[in-house]
């Protein structure tokens, strides 16, 4: 079910208002609901929310292809399980077992179903063999991704000791299928989303008309932005190498809009959604095309992914701070070649982590490498703040800045959207050769590109006004006249542009 469907815009409201009104749970405790005669236990109303919650999820998940409902049920089971086997093991040897094999289990079932057929057909090429036969062909789960990565920070996290181990089964399936979001992240923490299962919540006015700001912020993103940003995108991709050179870069930047509108409005659309049922979910985005260098950038992008891939296994690797052996005759060498070893490592897997192929390995290196200076420097932290500080535009150096780190950001989704490294290269060599603009100002005009870039600025205006704020419709600090003529104003776009058959998000494919 896609968050910009008419199936989702009736789900919603039915699903909000059964689990606030339907659930012992109500807006001010277990006695006020609209069964106010369910004289039950706190504990007792809490399963019943928490059940509801994951037949609705099942019901959201299924609706795509109700076969994988069994492959999330036989993932969460596992992963409930393997906390309470590590949390009852009699030695730190069997708990590291535990966990291993629910590691092994959960990355075994993502390689089945994502890298298979991948693997089998390059390993078929490289040695000149029929791999056909081979093939699984079969179809890749929405969300596999998200929710074993989930899944496994579950158990390992039980097993550093960072959160007890759960026997709330239910609780916990909630927890993984959370609707929300369950098919593109934010990929949440157990320590950050089991708890709030666990525990009572209630109704906040304040919280839910919050989170129907985000929603609709994160629609207009997607729909009025991105949606737009891809017919431009896929027409030039389809005929890329009859097309100028600047029409290839037009194309490019607004790719780079497009991913962005896309993911990061399925972000706050989840956001605003889990709001609603009084769950905070973690920022997922915070304005990454403002970043000053490539570090800044990836901790503003996919957060979610990138501090999971920094608390998972780059500094179980040893970060940037490596133990070095005593043994070692060069030890300044030996630890920037671990610091060099541990960039490239998160960043290929965060690549490959995105899809079987090239593209996405060559995307991920092609990172590494911009990242690599600034971490062996020690600059990669120097931006951790907003740009711009206590002021309304930024210096003329965080400008260059900013548009230089944009350029590097939108050379690499050129590799990203590639479907080979050929492609890629190709479509690079064709931009860099401009040529006249006369067709490619022919092209802008018959497009309508003109609304499409007013779009985009319009979009970057809004967040960079807001750029303190969790997203671009927190605006309570205006009068409710100004709110409600921008609520309208927003609204009336995404009424405009609303194509007659949704689009599927990006990361759906991941």
């Amino acid at each position: 079910m896609l968050f910009n469907s008419l199936e989702f815009a009736f789900f919603l409201p039915i699903v909000f208002l059964l689990y606030w009104f339907l659930t012992p749970s109500g807006t001010n405790g277990p006695r006020y609901s609209l069964f106010h005669y369910w004289h039950v236990s706190e504990q007792t109303a809490l399963n019943i929310q928490n059940a509801f919650v994951l037949v609705a999820s099942y019901i959201f998940y299924g609706w795509w292809d109700w076969r994988f409902l069994l492959l999330i049920a036989f993932t969460s089971f596992c992963s409930w399980g393997s906390g309470l086997l590590i949390g009852q093991a009699t030695s730190h040897t069997k708990a590291k077992a535990w966990m291993i094999a629910n590691i092994i289990l959960n990355l075994g079932i993502l390689a089945v179903f994502k890298y298979y057929d991948f693997f089998v057909s390059e390993f078929g090429q490289l040695f000149g063999l029929s791999t056909d036969s081979l093939l699984l062909k079969i179809i890749l789960p929405v969300g596999i991704s998200f929710y074993t990565f989930q899944a496994l920070s579950y158990s390992i996290d039980v097993y550093r000791q960072k959160i007890e181990p759960t026997k709330d089964i239910i609780a916990f399936f909630a927890f993984i299928s959370f609707f929300p979001q369950l098919v593109a992240g934010p990929i949440e923490r157990a320590t950050n989303l089991l708890p709030q299962f666990l525990n009572k919540r209630t109704f906040s006015y304040d919280q839910a008309t919050d989170g129907m700001r985000q929603i609709l912020w994160g629609l207009f993103k997607k729909i009025v932005v991105a949606d737009n940003c891809a017919t431009y995108v896929d027409q030039v991709w389809a005929t890329y190498d009859t097309q100028t050179g600047s029409t290839l870069l037009l194309a490019a930047i607004l790719f780079t809009f497009q991913i962005y509108g896309d993911f990061s409005g399925y972000s706050d659309i989840a956001i605003g959604t889990a709001k609603l049922f009084g769950i905070k979910l973690m920022r997922n985005f915070n304005n990454p095309y403002f970043s000053r260098d490539i570090a800044e950038f990836w901790r503003r992008w996919h957060i979610s992914l990138t501090t999971w891939f920094r608390d998972y296994v780059y500094i179980p690797l040893g970060g940037s701070r490596p133990e070095i052996p005593a043994n070692i005759p060069n030890p300044d060498r030996y630890k920037k070649w671990i610091i060099v070893r541990n960039t490239f490592v998160i960043f290929l897997l965060s690549g490959f982590w995105h899809g079987a192929n090239w593209t996405f390995i060559a995307w991920g290196a092609y990172h590494a490498i911009l990242f690599l200076p600034l971490i062996l420097l020690g600059k990669n932290r120097k931006y951790t703040n907003q740009v711009a500080e206590g002021r309304l535009l930024p210096t003329w150096k965080e400008t260059i800045q900013i548009i230089c780190t944009f350029l590097l950001v939108v050379l690499g989704w050129i590799i990203f959207r590639a479907e080979t490294i050929t492609q890629a290269w190709e479509y690079i060599c064709g931009m860099l050769q401009f040529g006249t603009l006369r067709a490619s100002y022919r092209f802008f005009i018959q497009h309508g590109i003109r609304t499409i870039t007013w779009l985009c600025v319009l979009m970057l205006l809004i967040e960079w006004l807001q750029r303190n704020k969790q997203h671009g419709l927190e605006i309570s600090h205006l009068k409710p006249v100004y709110r409600g003529i921008i609520f309208i104003l927003i609204f009336e776009l995404i009424i405009f542009f609303l194509p007659a058959t949704p689009s599927q998000f990006i990361y759906f494919q991941f």
